[in-house]
């Protein structure tokens, strides 16, 4: 009897889709760490993108959306450190990406947008 997975048959990947028409094809598991993300792409939902794993956001703009993927690789890369070193977050950047954070309902929200230069 083979065993049931809930996330065969599901891309290791998802692409999300900035405002002005940027992908961006990020992990998975890292994009997830957005309740939004993650309930979008939840195979149980049914939202669109939990079959085509394909993320659009209308509100996010390329130049942020960026900015947030690279976000959740630094989060997924130092997921289980202590020592965490600041990420740079340009300060003309740091309105926006607080608002991207909020909407995506992300663990993160209010501490990466701090530690701007």
């Amino acid at each position: 009897m083979a065993s049931s997975n809930s996330n065969q048959g599901l891309s290791k990947y998802v692409t999300l889709i900035s405002s002005d028409g940027f992908e961006f094809v990020v992990l998975r598991e890292a994009a997830c760490i957005s309740g939004a993300i993650k309930k979008m792409l939840d195979p149980k939902s049914s939202f669109k993108e939990s079959t085509d794993g394909r993320c659009f956001f209308e509100e996010i703009n390329g130049i942020v959306l960026e900015k947030v993927a690279e976000y959740f690789y630094y989060n997924y890369k130092n997921r289980n450190r202590e020592d965490v070193p600041d990420m740079d977050i340009p300060p003309e950047l740091c309105l926006e990406l607080l608002m991207a954070a909020d909407f995506l309902d992300s663990e993160l929200s209010f501490p990466w947008i701090l530690h701007f230069n």
